[in-house]
């Protein structure tokens, strides 16, 4: 149903809302992007592509950007925590599609991603911070918290977890604390350019590190399970002193990383429900979500980017092979959601495995060290049905 011209608008430049900008605009649609920051980039750190949201880059004619501006992960080593042995190691050179795990900064990939929607011909305005969006009308309107309103034929949500257009689809809802919390950091990297992705497990803990931008830096998160409650913020800053108390029993490799570290970013970990409602089409319009604000998902898998991915070329495609608003959206829903959930419930299994205590700790130690002697192909292939999907082949 796309046709050249068509009016389209996305809301949220984050990973996703530039995506299906792109992927929009090159199907003909006049696509306005809007966003609520003055500028159009991303706090935080690195961020992982996997192969199956790498197929969608290349399907969007940014595979070469995203190659000049990643390294090309070629391990993934579980570690003991306190004793930095390694527990097992996952070769990800072995990767049968072909199209590579990359490590970026996240601020890089949306700069390519923005860059990309540009040339696409998208028209991206800043500083336009959505108060509510009303659906009762005949077609989608977005509230300013300027007083200012907007109408949008077809409105498209990837305004993330706090998503407007998905509370006016669902309604509001309250997620919930996992108990767990996050700082994310990046320091100066004086360990050489071994494209090497370290998970460091430790009792109700782990923190995770690999290379960023030609090995110039080194990306941090860490996970610590706590009782207290904190602000589910992307912007929240915490003193350095309370990360390093709370991996003060790691190895002395992890503890050196984490003495560079000056303000960490920290967030609370919260749960949030895939979304129900997906979509909705009005008398001359309609609504669909995608992103974060379908489907937010805990960083266990590092799926969250990808996600997106696949979700704004599903969308872009659906729009472009439906005859009508409503079988369009139907049929992105029916593609998506069941996948998107299997996901989320995946990271959320992932997030248990390595804060495991005591005996249990050390059988599932110990077995991970056998089954990676006996069938080292066999960890990393358990998640084949994550990587090797590509939504570009339909």
């Amino acid at each position: 149903m796309i046709q050249s011209g068509q009016r389209i608008t996305v809301v949220g430049a984050g990973v996703a809302g530039l995506a299906v900008a792109r992927a929009l605009a090159l199907r003909g649609a006049r696509v306005t992007l809007l966003e609520q920051a003055a500028v159009v980039t991303d706090i935080g750190a690195g961020i992982q592509i996997s192969p199956n949201g790498a197929a969608v880059i290349n399907a969007l004619g940014l595979g070469s950007a995203l190659a000049a501006n990643s390294l090309a992960a070629a391990r993934v080593s579980l570690h003991d925590g306190l004793t930095d042995k390694t527990v097992l190691t996952m070769d990800l050179t072995r990767d049968r599609t072909g199209r590579g795990f990359h490590l970026v900064h996240r601020a890089d990939l949306v700069t390519l991603l923005r860059d990309g929607a540009i040339v696409a011909g998208v028209d991206i305005r800043l500083n336009q911070k959505i108060d509510r969006v009303d659906l009762s009308g005949p077609a989608p309107v977005l509230q300013l918290t300027d007083g200012t309103a907007q109408s949008a034929p077809v409105l498209i949500g990837a305004d993330g977890l706090h998503s407007q257009v998905r509370t006016a689809l669902n309604g509001a809802e309250t997620p919930f604390f996992t108990h767990q919390v996050a700082w994310r950091a990046t320091i100066p990297n004086i360990s050489g350019l071994d494209p090497l992705v370290e998970v460091h497990m430790g009792p109700g803990r782990h923190l995770v590190s690999y290379p960023l931008r030609g090995g110039a830096l080194r990306n941090i998160v860490a996970v610590e399970e706590r009782g207290g409650w904190t602000a589910e913020s992307w912007s929240l800053q915490d003193d350095s002193s309370n990360l390093q108390r709370a991996f003060g029993g790691f190895s002395p490799k992890v503890r050196s990383w984490l003495e560079q570290v000056a303000r960490p970013n920290l967030w609370g970990l919260f749960r949030h429900p895939v979304a129900e409602v997906w979509h909705k089409t009005t008398a001359q319009g309609g609504v669909a979500i995608l992103g974060d604000a379908a489907h937010p998902s805990l960083p266990f898998l590092a799926q969250g980017a990808n996600m997106a991915l696949e979700d704004a070329w599903c969308l872009a495609q659906s729009l472009a092979d439906h005859a009508t608003l409503d079988a369009a959206f139907a049929a992105y829903q029916t593609a998506r959601k069941s996948r998107t959930a299997a996901i989320v419930a995946a990271a959320n299994t992932n997030a248990r495995a390595y804060h495991l205590t005591g005996a249990a700790r050390r059988i599932a130690h110990l077995g991970l060290r056998i089954g990676g002697n006996i069938a080292p192909n066999f960890a990393l292939g358990r998640f084949d049905w994550i990587y090797g999907h590509d939504v570009t082949r339909g």
